[in-house]
């Protein structure tokens, strides 16, 4: 693997867990101003599902490109 390519998955890793972050903020932000249930709960799934994202993606990501399916 040359050095740019794994660069680029290193970056890609990266960038999910970002978005991730970005998410449970968001979703941290909304349950925190909201007034009713129904947003707050918006914000709760929001975090959830962003935690899960940080959690998953660039270990699936790592063990998909480390098999070899990821190969051109």
């Amino acid at each position: 693997m040359t050095e740019d390519r794994a660069r680029e998955r290193w970056l890609a890793m990266r960038a999910t867990e970002l978005a991730g972050v970005a998410g449970a903020v968001m979703g941290l932000v909304l349950m925190s101003r909201a007034q009713a249930t129904a947003p707050r709960l918006l914000g709760a799934a929001i975090l959830l599902s962003a935690l899960l994202m940080i959690a998953v993606v660039p270990r699936h990501l790592a063990r998909r490109w480390r098999s070899g399916e990821g190969r051109e």
